[in-house]
């Protein structure tokens, strides 16, 4: 994948999360976020932002970054 791909997935990632912040806590939303990828994303780009976050993830937001780690529990 790309680097504008990875890019265009981690944008896409915090505005989910940002859209479900009303959902409560950080971590409720991010449960809510986790959900959401686990259903409509790609197993690739699952993988992508799971590998991402793994070995950077300083662009992802509080609340992507506790989904993705909800999402390889």
């Amino acid at each position: 994948m790309s680097d504008q791909q990875l890019q265009n997935l981690i944008k896409m990632v915090n505005q989910i999360s940002a859209n479900n912040l009303h959902h409560g806590d950080e971590h409720q939303a991010a449960t809510v976020v986790a959900g959401h990828l686990k259903k409509f994303w790609a197993r690739s780009m699952k993988e992508q932002l799971v590998a991402y976050a793994a070995e950077d993830g300083e662009q992802l937001s509080p609340v992507s970054r506790l989904a993705v780690g909800q999402m390889r529990a």
